[in-house]
C-alpha cells in the first residue's frame, strides 16, 4: 500500500503542520503502508493559467512538477493534504496545486482513492480548512477518512499534545484501514455521485471545446 503526503506548508516539514504530519505518517507506518513526502516548499507548481489545454489533450502545458504530482496521485492507493490555516483557508502553495487539478476534477480521476487531512492554524478556526480540503478531496472522486487539525502553543508544540498526537496517529490507521477495506462513508457517496452527474453534463455540454474529457467520459459510460 503507497500513501502520499503533499505537504503545504512553506516552511515544509520543520513547521507545526509538519510535526502534526508526522504523527499521521507514524500511524501510516504502524499499518504497514509504504509513505513519500511531497512538500510543496522544494517543489514547482505554478498557478493555473487558464489556457484549457488539460481538457483538450489530458496534460498540463506548464513546464513545472504538476504532472508528476499529478501521476503519484493516480498511482497511490491513499494521499494526504497537509496545510497551515492562511486566513481561513490553505496555503498559497497548496492552492496553486488544487486550481492545477482542474482536469482531475472534471474526470473524477481519483474516484476509489482515500484521503486525510493534517491541519494546523495560529488561532484556531481549524474545521473550516479541514472541511474545505475534505471538499476538495471529494471533488476529485475520493473519500475522506477525516482530518486532524489544531491551533498551536509554540513553535512544533501543541495544547494537550498526548491527545492530539494519538488523534493524528489514529488517523494515519484509520486511512490505512479504509484503503484495505474499501470502506464506504454514505454521505460522501451521495455528494460524489450529484458531482459526477454535474462534470459529466460541464463536459458534455463543452465537448466540442474538451475533447479529452468528452473521450474520458464516453469511455467510462460504456464499461
Amino acid at each position: 500500500m503507497k500513501i502520499i503526503a503533499i505537504m503545504g506548508s512553506p516552511r515544509g516539514m520543520q513547521g507545526n503542520t509538519g510535526r502534526l504530519l508526522e504523527e499521521v505518517l507514524a500511524g501510516v507506518e504502524e499499518a504497514g503502508a509504504e509513505t513519500e513526502i511531497l512538500s510543496l516548499k522544494s517543489l514547482n507548481v505554478q498557478p493555473c493559467v487558464a489556457c484549457d489545454i488539460c481538457h483538450k489533450t489530458g496534460g498540463c502545458n506548464i513546464r513545472d512538477d504538476f504532472e508528476s504530482i499529478k501521476e503519484k496521485l493516480l498511482a497511490c492507493d491513499g494521499f494526504i493534504l497537509a496545510s497551515p490555516n492562511y486566513i481561513f483557508s490553505v496555503s498559497a502553495q497548496m492552492k496553486a496545486l488544487f486550481d492545477r487539478c482542474n482536469g482531475l476534477i472534471h474526470c473524477m480521476a481519483l474516484e476509489g482513492k482515500y484521503a486525510a487531512m493534517v491541519e494546523t492554524s495560529g488561532g484556531g478556526e481549524d474545521e473550516e480548512v479541514l472541511s474545505y480540503m475534505g471538499r476538495f478531496v471529494n471533488t476529485m472522486g475520493a473519500n475522506s477518512v477525516g482530518g486532524v487539525g489544531s491551533a498551536i502553543a509554540g513553535v512544533r508544540s501543541f495544547p494537550d499534545e498526548e491527545a492530539l498526537f494519538g488523534k493524528a496517529r489514529d488517523l494515519g490507521r484509520t486511512l490505512c484501514s479504509a484503503v484495505a477495506g474499501q470502506t464506504a462513508y454514505p454521505e460522501q457517496e451521495a455528494f460524489i455521485s450529484g458531482f459526477k452527474e454535474r462534470m459529466s453534463g460541464l463536459v458534455d455540454f463543452m465537448q466540442e471545446y474538451w475533447p479529452y474529457e468528452r473521450d474520458f467520459w464516453a469511455l467510462k459510460r460504456s464499461k
